[in-house]
Parts: structure tokens; sequence; C-alpha cells
């Protein structure tokens, strides 16, 4: 397999996993979410991975996540599915679960935690890759993981038969357009931090942004998209500074960006927000007043 193996591109929105009060999943909300993003323009779904707080599921909530996003993308586009764990196997183990729940691919961090080499990053992946019943997309994210996917690293794995694509979230353009440089004739290319540069991004080459914010801005990696491919740069180089003025808002004031977007999807009405399990805990006081007096205020002067 290699890039010319899938047809994945576009934006695909790494949505929320929903809890209710009593910290269990709400499926009807996941589900509605998940319609909801493919409404507004969305070729695709990452469920599972860092947005969808995947620390905090069980093995068996994570092949009922894989359920329900397989069946909700039936048709309308593919379910890739995060597979983190420090331990290869449990990573094997969970690949054959999606691939059984009928997802297209897994989205797969480096170990965390525990501090690596890059030789040992690469045997990971390998191991990884070997045993996978399904493409593997290699998601470089070092601020969550601790351990970096560098551009000489991806551009080993890219040889792999079952690698087919990577998310570069590493929220720096150097190490971005490097990677993207180093891979994009073997395997596809993802942008993570859209909200920060996906329009330099989808202009560089990617083959399609991964984002967190189409859950709360669904104009975020979705018509961000649609734009700079149509050509319309004024209104995506717009868009783009809405993500910049939102990313800064989500990430300050004592917030963190997982809360501050599920208390965004729970101001704004929209499916998916719901609580957070711990160790996050659901945004409140000043931290979440000013957060949504900013949003409001970003909503009222872009539209």
């Amino acid at each position: 397999m290699n890039r010319d193996s899938i047809d994945w591109s576009g934006p695909m929105p790494a949505i929320t996993t929903p809890f209710n009060a009593d910290l269990s999943i709400d499926e009807d909300s996941f589900v509605a979410n998940i319609a909801r993003l493919f409404e507004a323009g969305a070729t695709g779904m990452i469920s599972a991975g860092c947005t969808g707080e995947f620390w905090a599921l069980s093995l068996r909530e994570r092949e009922l996540l894989a359920r329900l996003t397989a069946e909700a993308c039936r048709g309308r586009g593919p379910a890739i599915i995060g597979t983190g764990s420090i331990a290869e196997q449990e990573v094997i183990e969970q690949t054959f679960a999606a691939k059984e729940a009928g997802a297209a691919g897994v989205l797969v961090l480096p170990p965390y935690f525990a501090r690596v080499t890059d030789a040992e990053i690469i045997a990971h992946f390998e191991a990884i890759a070997d045993g996978s019943a399904l493409p593997v997309v290699l998601y470089n994210i070092p601020g969550n993981a601790g351990n970096a996917i560098t551009p000489a690293i991806a551009d080993t794995l890219a040889d792999h038969d079952n690698v087919v694509a990577i998310k570069e979230s590493s929220g720096d353009w150097t190490v971005f357009q490097a990677t993207l440089n180093a891979v994009s004739d073997r395997i596809r290319v993802f942008c993570g931090p859209s909200s920060v540069f996906g329009v330099p991004a989808t202009l560089a080459g990617a083959d399609g942004l991964i984002d967190c914010f189409p859950n709360v801005w669904s104009k975020g990696c979705l018509d961000l998209w649609y734009t700079t491919k149509a050509g319309d740069l004024d209104a995506a180089w717009s868009l783009q500074q809405t993500g910049i003025a939102l990313t800064e808002l989500f990430t300050t004031g004592g917030r963190t960006l997982y809360p501050a977007t599920k208390a965004a999807m729970n101001h704004l009405g929209v499916p998916g927000g719901g609580h957070m399990r711990p160790p996050y805990r659901d945004l409140d006081g000043q931290a979440r007043a000013s957060l949504l007096t900013g949003l409001d205020a970003l909503n009222a002067t872009s539209g």
C-alpha cells in the first residue's frame, strides 16, 4: 500500500467523545455530531484520538466508538480510529477490533511517557504496522506524546507497506514543511493544527486537514479547506485569522484545548460536547466565562 491505495483527502475532523453526567459515553450525541459535521462538508472522521480523550477510555469503550464511527461514516467517508497505547500489542489488538467494526484505518501516535530513541520509535511503528489489520496513519503530536516523529523518521516509515498517511500535528511549520517534502511522494500528509496554518499547508500541497476546531467552529478546516482549494484566498485568510484567534482563546486564561472545546460546544448547543472525564475537569468559573465572552465576540465579527 501507499498514498494511492486510499482516496482520503480534504477536511476530516478529529471528533470529541461526549460524556454524560455519570461519565458514560453519550452515544446519541456522538453520532449526531458526526452527522452534523458531514453535513457541513467533512470528508471523513477521526475518533478516539487526542480530541476524543482516548486515554480516558477502556478498550471496550474504544471498540464501541469504532463501531459507532464506522456505522455513522458508512457511505459518507472513511472512519479512522485512534489506537493510541504505549504497548505495541495493545495497539495491534485495537486495529483488529477497529477492522471488525468496519473502520477504514487507524491513527497511531508514538509511545508516550517513556522517553525513547529514534530507533526505538521506528521499531515501535514497524512492529505495529507489521501486525496491523488496517492501513496506518502516523500521528506526530510531540506536545502530547513526548516523543516526535521527525521528518527523518517519517521518511523511513513511509516505505512500510502498511503506512499510508501521517497527521502532522507538531504545530511547527518548519517540521510540517520538511515532513511534507520528505514523504508526500509515498504517503498522504494531513495538517493537524489547521486552525493555525491550514491555509499555507493546503497551498503547500497537504492532502487534507485534521483538527478539533470543526467541533465548535464548522468553518474551521472545512470552509477553510474549500475556500483555499477554490482559490478564494481573501476568504481563506480571513478564516485563518479567526482560527488563530480561537486557538489563542482556547489555550490561554487558565484554559486548555479539550475542556475549552467541549465548553464552547455546550454553549453553542451543538451535539458532541457534554462532560470531561478525569483527569480533566469541566471548565468553570472565570476561565469558562471569559471563553464564552470571547467566543461570542468572535462569532459576532466573523459570522
